[in-house]
């Protein structure tokens, strides 16, 4: 496990993007302890500018954005990484099952991932959430999960499908083992990247889709996350009269949550991938060799 993870941190871009991941999650899990009041209470007077007091100034309400961006990280975290588990889950179960026991049972279970595959996923969001009125943020992730876990089927199943014809899962079948043993033990731990993949990519995917929900006003408006917070910058015209530090912090957080765990699929992707850490290889010997060859051009003209 310790071997594991060296390798995982000599990755550059795995590295960084871990360190954006905990940073995010340490600030939604101090949340209480590096804001000192409610992020829905009037602190000060509306559309203050970011200055020594309030950071990232106030919102229309004299709300302190600052205080609201950190309680947001938090529902914004919680949802992703809840929908995040809940379509990694179902994909999993799906993609495996149908893997394994193919015939009748992978049929059924293919038709009804194509059937979810061909439905547009935010419009389907969208109806769904506007049938069901204001939604919090725990009834989003729910309706996210729910709704999302097809691609995630179908990338595990194409890669149980090889794993089955393996000469050790082959093996296994002949000496009798259980099919709860084969899946669990013999074949889950070798889809353990594909499985990190789809949960990385499933929780950037909620992130966005949630905020996207709540900015279009399909949210709570009284729950505290990045999207409601350019729910409630988009109606105070924040732009427009130049509060553009009200629409800007949930942006940028956006922004650099969705770069960090990019970062860290990439990562996840290179380390996993044999052809990949192979051309990773190859790069740093040309570049290793072209250093070496200006060296030695500069040497000669010395």
């Amino acid at each position: 496990m310790l071997d594991l993870l060296k390798i995982f941190l000599r990755n550059r871009k795995a590295a960084f993007g871990v360190f954006i991941v905990v940073f995010y999650v340490v600030v939604a899990l101090a949340a209480p302890l590096i804001t000192s009041h409610d992020p829905n209470k009037r602190v000060s007077r509306p559309h203050q500018p970011p200055g020594a007091e309030y950071v990232m100034g106030t919102t229309r309400m004299g709300r302190d954005v600052y205080t609201q961006l950190v309680w947001g990280t938090r529902t914004s975290l919680m949802v992703g990484i809840l929908a995040g588990f809940i379509v990694t889950l179902i994909g999993t179960v799906v993609g495996l099952t149908a893997a394994y026991y193919g015939g009748a049972t992978d049929e059924t279970l293919n038709f009804a991932t194509n059937v979810v595959l061909v439905l547009p996923q935010l419009p389907l969001l969208l109806v769904l959430a506007a049938f069901l009125g204001q939604v919090g943020p725990l009834s989003i992730a729910i309706i996210i999960g729910l709704t999302s876990w097809a691609w995630g089927a179908r990338v595990t199943r194409a890669q149980a499908m090889t794993l089955k014809n393996r000469e050790f899962i082959q093996a296994s079948q002949l000496i009798g083992e259980p099919a709860w043993r084969m899946i669990l033990v013999e074949m889950l731990p070798n889809l353990l990247s594909i499985i990190g993949f789809n949960f990385i990519g499933s929780v950037i995917f909620t992130i966005i889709t949630q905020a996207t929900l709540e900015f279009l006003g399909l949210g709570d408006p009284l729950s505290v996350s990045w999207g409601t917070m350019l729910y409630n910058a988009k109606n105070a015209s924040a732009i427009t009269v130049g509060a553009w530090w009200e629409m800007a912090a949930p942006c940028v957080a956006i922004v650099i949550i969705g770069v960090g765990l990019s970062l860290l699929n990439f990562g996840v992707d290179e380390i996993s991938n044999p052809r990949l850490r192979t051309l990773g290889a190859i790069g740093k010997a040309m570049k290793l060799q072209r250093k070496l060859d200006r060296e030695r051009l500069a040497g000669k003209e010395a």
